[in-house]
This record gives C-alpha cells, sequence and structure tokens, in this order.
C-alpha cells in the first residue's frame, strides 16, 4: 500500500480559500486603481534572482532572512526579499528604454526567512510605488499624496502618516560627532516601537556612550505640530537643505489641504541602508501595534549599485498582508464567496449550451453569473447557492430554456417571480 504524502506547508506560508483571495484581489484591484491615476504604470521582475544583485546593499538583517541556495547549474541565487532592490537592477538593465522620471508600479510575493507573527509571514504580497528619476520637493510630496489618498480608501478607516528626514537625522549625529556611527545608530532606533524606551536607550550607550545616547534619545523624542517639530529638529540639527526639504513638502500639504493625519517624526528612520532622504510610515489609527501598512521614501544612489550612471528615487510600499490582518481586526474586511451575484440552475443537462447563452447576456452586461452544472433538485441547487453566498437563482424553462418564462428566486427572502425575461432580470441588476 503507498504511504500518501501529508499536505502541509512551510511555517510563514499559507493557502488561501476562495473568501480570503476574493478579498485579497478586491485589496489589489482598488490599489492598482489608485496608482494608475497618478500615472505609474506596472512592471514586473523576476522572483528569482543572483545573490550579488539582492545582496548589494540590503544591510541590516537581510542577509540572515534571505532564502538563497545554489540551483542546477550551481549559481547562487535567491528568491527576491522586497522590490525594491530588483527594481534598481531592472531599471540599470532597461535605463535606455524608459522615460524619465519614470512612475512604475509592481505587486508581487517577496519572502523573508524571518520570525511569523500576526500580519507578518515569510511569503508576502507587496504593492510598490515609485518615481525615478527626480530629486524634488514635488516627488517626495506627490508620494505622500498617493498615501494620504490611497490608504484610506482602501482600509475604511482614519490613517496616520509619519515622516521624517535621514539627513536631517544624519546632521544632527555629524553635530554629536557620531556620524561613523550611523549604520548602527538607524538601526536602533528604528527598533524604538518594538524595544521600548529604555532598551533603545542601552543600545545607543553601548554604541556612542550614554551623554551622546541620552541626546539621540532626546531628539528622537521631539514632538508638537509639523511646524514645532520641524523648528525643534533644525534648532538641534542645523538649517541646511534637508530641513528645507521639510518645509517644502509642509507648504504643499498646506496647499492640497492634506495636513490632518501627517505627522513629522523625528524617530521614524527606516532601518535600510539605501535610504537617503525623506522616509514614511503609516498606521491604522485604530490598531497602530500591528505596525506599519505602508512605508519607504527616498534612495538616491541604489540604482549607482548596478550602473554608473545614479538616478534619485523615491516610492514605499503597501503591506497586503499586514493591512489584510488590520482590517480584518476591525471587521472592514469584504467576506464575499463568489464574484457571482447570480447562477443559473441546472434543470436539463442537455440544456448547458442554452443555459451559458443565458448567462453571456448576463455577463455581457457586467453581471458575473454562474451556471450550476449538475442536474438535481432544486432544493439542493438552492443550498449549493446559497452555500457558494449566490443571492439570485435563475430557474430556466424546461421546454424552452431561451424563448421560454424563467424563474427569479431571492434565495435570502425564499421568494420566486415568476414569468420574466432575461432582459427584465438585466434591467433590474443594471442601474
Amino acid at each position: 500500500m503507498n504511504t500518501l504524502i501529508e499536505p502541509k506547508i512551510l511555517k510563514g506560508f499559507r493557502d488561501f480559500l476562495p473568501p480570503a483571495e476574493i478579498a485579497r484581489r478586491n485589496l489589489i484591484e482598488k490599489i492598482e486603481a489608485f496608482f494608475r491615476s497618478y500615472g505609474f504604470l506596472p512592471i514586473d521582475t523576476p522572483a528569482l534572482e543572483y545573490a550579488e544583485i539582492l545582496l548589494g546593499k540590503g544591510g541590516g538583517d537581510t542577509e540572515k532572512q534571505i532564502y538563497r541556495f545554489k540551483d542546477h547549474g550551481d549559481r547562487d541565487v535567491a528568491l527576491r526579499f522586497d522590490l525594491t532592490v530588483p527594481l534598481a537592477r531592472f531599471l540599470a538593465a532597461h535605463m535606455h528604454e524608459l522615460t524619465f522620471p519614470f512612475k512604475r508600479y509592481h505587486i508581487a510575493k517577496v519572502w523573508r526567512g524571518e520570525n511569523t507573527q500576526r500580519g507578518r509571514y515569510r511569503e508576502f504580497t507587496q504593492c510598490d510605488f515609485d518615481t525615478i528619476g527626480s530629486d524634488s520637493a514635488a516627488c517626495d510630496f506627490e508620494i505622500l499624496h498617493v498615501m494620504w489618498n490611497t490608504l484610506p480608501a482602501i482600509a475604511g478607516g482614519k490613517i496616520i502618516i509619519h515622516l521624517n528626514h535621514r539627513g536631517v537625522f544624519n546632521s544632527f549625529l555629524s553635530r554629536l560627532g557620531v556620524l561613523d556611527k550611523s549604520v548602527e545608530i538607524l538601526r536602533t532606533v528604528d527598533k524604538l516601537a518594538k524595544i521600548g524606551k529604555d532598551e533603545t536607550l542601552n543600545l545607543l550607550a553601548q554604541a556612542v556612550g550614554e551623554k551622546s545616547g541620552k541626546e539621540i534619545l532626546d531628539y528622537i523624542e521631539i514632538s508638537g505640530s509639523f511646524e514645532e517639530t520641524l523648528t525643534a529638529m533644525t534648532a538641534a540639527a542645523g538649517a541646511g537643505p534637508e530641513t528645507e526639504r521639510l518645509r517644502q513638502i509642509y507648504l504643499s500639504m498646506v496647499d492640497a489641504g492634506i495636513t490632518e493625519n501627517v505627522v513629522l517624526n523625528p524617530s521614524i528612520t527606516r532601518g535600510l541602508d539605501y535610504y537617503t532622504g525623506i522616509v514614511y510610515e503609516s498606521f491604522l489609527a485604530e490598531l497602530p501595534d500591528i505596525g506599519s501598512i505602508c512605508s519607504g521614501g527616498r534612495y538616491d544612489n541604489l540604482v549607482g549599485l548596478y550602473s554608473r550612471e545614479s538616478l534619485p528615487g523615491n516610492g514605499t510600499s503597501i503591506g497586503i498582508d499586514r493591512l489584510i490582518a488590520g482590517m480584518d481586526a476591525l471587521g472592514r474586511l469584504d467576506s464575499a464567496k463568489s464574484y457571482a451575484q447570480i447562477a443559473i440552475a441546472c434543470v436539463n443537462e442537455g440544456s448547458s449550451g442554452a443555459y451559458q447563452a443565458l448567462a453571456n447576456k448576463l455577463r455581457k452586461s457586467g453581471i458575473p453569473c454562474e451556471v450550476f452544472l449538475k442536474e438535481e433538485k432544486l432544493t439542493s441547487q438552492f443550498q449549493t447557492a446559497e452555500k457558494k453566498g449566490i443571492q439570485w437563482l435563475i430557474i430556466p424553462d424546461s421546454e424552452k430554456p431561451l424563448g421560454g418564462q424563467l424563474t427569479l428566486r431571492d434565495l435570502s427572502k425564499r421568494e420566486n417571480r415568476e414569468g420574466i425575461k432575461i432582459e427584465e432580470i438585466i434591467a433590474g441588476f443594471v442601474k
């Protein structure tokens, strides 16, 4: 007797049943519509890249988290851990085929071998959008505007967006004389929300001494209105092009009427090395502990790793899985079981062609319709439709499925409307 293989799945990886996948696809479609409305264009890149491409400037724990192995040709390869580094390789390879500034979006799976928790998996989907070839306050502001416009619309609630400028923080570290420790400091500060103030201070003290550690902690705890925070940051770090960039972005926020729910936060640094300017993180106001649902920033030097030409870039990524986990916890996730709003019962398997012809009239009018394939008792077909989440069932005439009268059953009310034509059904759905 053959031994059956256990249908198990790796930790941090998931199957998606139709209701969960429908919810994901619906969210992604909404996100894509927003990206396109701003003029962003879709691209795609391979899931598998040469390891040297992905590890060129990952920094932090990237090398520990990456899925890396030798392929059948003994090549050193790895699964992409984000969509930004592959974008840099893509730009270097296709620079002369693109028109700049180049605005792209990329929605695809990525893989990281990290600890799993609520909303965080080892295989997950990122929804990236970036503008490449513009180092302007207008570009930085547009990325912020996309976040401000898109996230509340898809999440169905209040979103708080935090932003900062890595350059201002580096100027502050330079004044303290600890700029050479900036990478370690940035990674420590990035963990503040996870490890707390005391542990952050302890790690900073180990890196730069207790006095400088306290000054750094005081700096990242600056708070107040956007203008008040910017004034305090400027006093600590000194005025320069970086603080002026923040001021320009704030003026654009005022002009566009989006100052509400945008916070200037000196503690937002983003741990990856490739960020060089503005950085963003955004949170569900009612569920901040789930972490940032959309984050990113400016990375002006990234493309230079793969090309002698360097292109400025800015972009963020929506973590769709974390967003879904948050929306589900808040009861805001769609729970549809089927795309079909209506189905056609099978009263004679020999009439399947006619049933599909009826269904196609509905589909051409923009009404998803499923045709039941098996002839069985109507009560059984009612139950099947209800299990699928379909509210309406068309019962064709057994003798004249196309030319005869139809019965439309509302399964939620257990009511029939008899002697109705397909055109009347379409008119009732299309309004």
